[in-house]
């Protein structure tokens, strides 16, 4: 991910935590672990924009992203071997069109991205996903936006406008800036796809299926492009663990997390992101925190906050 998990909703047949009475034991134990998974989650994905940054220069675009999607769809296929019979065999055309467009091509674009500017860059237009649903869901999908959400927008679209024009980050910082809002605007897709043709699905196995079939899918690109000389040990790490933990058992956490408190709640990881990412990147990477990235980070992460808002 480093992302926002699509599509996620609560289970009819699990409580949520509203549903439990005060002072019961499972309300205490939720009340400390909702904040702790949340901060976890958080960490986890900011640290997946550094173990790119470190992985695809030496892997490269395809390579990375395949590596990426395969080892996710190895952790989450325990959840797809149990829920094989739930998903009807004419959508598997369709989960592979949107496993394409919510999972090759953004983690392809952040791949990119990752060879061209610091991985707080990335980071931080990953959070413009959020705004782009809301968008998207306002012209195509019959969606009101408010004037909150509109002025969210605008106030998100400045945050990257800033964001891009930081050059002290880099000449190419720009084409990454592109790049990693694509990537959201793709992952914005997803949502809405996820939510009307998928819904009522497992979604844990749901994303076994996309991460795989895209895997599939990446695949030949990935040979085609696999890196002609011998790759660091460093960068085969990277690779695993952004597969393993930052996409196959984050996502399993992040479902479980949806199904015990909502996805409103849930969603919030997407505020300490950035905000993780660009400490990781510091402390690891010695990457520098530029005035335009935090401006920017500010920007974005207050519209998103907005839009959230009820």
């Amino acid at each position: 991910m480093g992302r926002r998990a699509p599509g996620a909703r609560v289970s009819q047949s699990s409580p949520s935590v509203e549903s439990l009475q005060p002072g019961s034991p499972g309300r205490t134990v939720a009340d400390w672990m909702t904040p702790l998974e949340i901060t976890a989650l958080g960490a986890i994905w900011g640290i997946s924009f550094m173990f790119q940054r470190v992985a695809a220069p030496e892997f490269g675009t395809a390579a990375l992203a395949e590596l990426r999607l395969a080892f996710g769809a190895l952790v989450l296929m325990p959840f797809l071997v149990r829920q094989w019979r739930a998903i009807p065999g004419h959508l598997w055309p369709r989960l592979a069109l949107i496993g394409a467009i919510n999972s090759a091509a953004p983690f392809a674009l952040f791949a990119w991205a990752a060879q061209n500017a610091p991985a707080g860059i990335s980071a931080i237009t990953n959070a413009m996903a959020v705004l782009f649903t809301a968008l998207l869901g306002f012209l195509f999908f019959g969606e009101r936006i408010g004037w909150r959400r509109s002025v969210a927008l605008l106030v998100g679209f400045s945050g990257v406008v800033v964001l891009a024009s930081g050059k002290t980050a880099g000449d190419r910082v720009g084409l990454a800036v592109l790049a990693g809002c694509t990537a959201a605007l793709m992952y914005g897709v997803g949502v809405h796809l996820l939510r009307r043709y998928l819904a009522g699905l497992p979604q844990a196995a749901v994303a076994a299926a996309t991460l795989g079939t895209s895997a599939l899918l990446m695949l030949p690109f990935a040979i085609a492009h696999w890196p002609a000389t011998g790759v660091s040990a460093s960068a085969w790490g990277s690779a695993i663990v952004l597969g393993v933990l930052c996409t196959g058992l984050s996502y399993a956490m992040y479902y479980r997390l949806v199904q015990r408190v909502g996805p409103s709640r849930a969603v919030t990881v997407t505020y300490l992101v950035p905000l993780f990412a660009v400490g990781w990147a510091w402390w690891l990477l010695d990457e520098p925190l530029t005035f335009a990235m935090g401006l920017a980070c500010a920007l974005i992460l207050g519209s998103v906050a907005m839009a959230q808002r009820r």
